[in-house]
């Protein structure tokens, strides 16, 4: 069976060269291309010889901490970045999705693990660039091309983050519709994200508070309490018609 990740560069980054190596003969052995750096500062200049397709980023690290080099990778970038944080340290991983990172994966993990969530990120930003559709008009002050990949609020360019785009094109290609949390996770970050719930809340935020004029009182996304999110029906529905669920 042809694999469509065969080729594509990833950027490993860790102070651990035996945790390096660990990572690229797994990775090379189903088809990545892995670069290497020990150093963040190494990996920022890795980053700008060659942009890869994803970067594998410790948090601890001699030099410049990983929270800094992706803090730096966002300002420029949108590359799909998953953390790689130590057992049991919960704020290290809220702390880097906060930051922008697409993931993170608890030390020490399997091959299969490594395997499986770099490629269930990368589907996800293949996804996301690849969805089509015509301008999306929800109100005078929020217009949507995903085709163009394109958000406008108030007539402002709004950057989004490949997992944005990708929430908010689920939730917009069901307006009206009540979405499950698990639904969410499903079909946004793969099945294998089901039981992680934290995503969905804090990317619900992220959207709210570059779409929503007032964040804490939405018009937009809205939230169905106990179940989980609903997108304004721009298409209106008619007049007393309850929310309906999607099928699985």
């Amino acid at each position: 069976m042809d694999n469509p990740f065969r080729g594509r560069r990833i950027l490993a980054v860790d102070d651990e060269e035996r945790m390096v190596r660990f990572i690229r003969l797994n990775l090379e052995h189903d088809g990545f291309q892995v670069l290497e750096a020990f150093r963040g500062s190494q990996a920022m200049d890795r980053l700008r010889g060659g942009l890869p397709d994803l970067v594998l980023l410790d948090v601890m690290m001699p030099d410049i901490d990983g929270f800094e080099v992706l803090r730096m990778i966002r300002e420029t970038s949108s590359i799909p970045v998953i953390m790689l944080t130590a057992k049991g340290e919960e704020e290290d991983r809220i702390r880097g999705l906060e930051l922008g990172a697409d993931d993170y994966i608890t030390k020490p993990f399997s091959p299969r693990e490594l395997v499986s969530r770099v490629k269930a990120v990368l589907r996800r930003t293949d996804m996301s660039s690849g969805s089509s559709s015509d301008l999306i008009v929800v109100d005078d002050r929020l217009k949507i091309d995903f085709n163009r990949r394109e958000v406008w609020v108030e007539d402002e360019l709004v950057q989004l983050r490949p997992t944005e785009y990708r929430l908010l094109y689920h939730l917009v290609q069901n307006a009206g519709w009540v979405v499950t949390h698990e639904q969410i996770l499903t079909k946004v970050w793969g099945y294998e994200y089901r039981d992680e719930p934290h995503y969905v809340r804090l990317y619900i935020n992220y959207l709210r508070k570059k779409l929503e004029q007032d964040p804490s009182n939405p018009q937009y996304i809205l939230t169905e309490r106990g179940v989980g999110y609903r997108f304004v029906d721009f298409r209106r529905q008619a007049p007393g018609e309850a929310p309906r669920l999607v099928e699985k």
